[in-house]
């Protein structure tokens, strides 16, 4: 016999909640720690999306998401810093100074943190 895991359902307040609060997580890179903090955005704090034309070579359209998604985390991160100052160890113009491979790893944490928050 198996057990069907319950499902639970958001509240309105709940889903409000996540773009409001400050969430945190640690980054290891060449053995040590980063701390990070990050906020959910709502709709009018997301970057401006263009979408690109259907000539675009694909490198060009890569390139474009790409720049996309870290503007993204960028207002993410500039966001929590807003909210939580005491916890700022990344500002929007240090996220663009720093290791390609930290901002990748910063960058999955955050959205992969989004994703998880959506699969539940």
């Amino acid at each position: 016999m198996t057990e069907e895991k319950e499902k639970q359902v958001w509240s309105i307040d709940e889903l409000v909640t996540m773009t409001e609060t400050v969430q945190s997580a640690e980054i290891e890179y060449a053995g040590k720690m980063l701390p990070i903090q990050w906020c959910e955005l709502v709709e009018s704090e997301e970057p401006k999306i263009s979408v690109p034309d259907d000539n675009t070579p694909q490198e060009e359209v890569t390139e474009h998401y790409k720049d996309l998604a870290q503007e993204r985390v960028s207002k993410m991160i500039d966001k929590a810093n807003g909210m939580n100052p005491e916890g700022i160890t990344i500002t929007k113009e240090t996220y663009e100074k720093i290791p390609t491979t930290v901002k990748w790893a910063i960058s999955g944490k955050v959205l992969g943190a989004a994703s998880d928050f959506i699969s539940g």
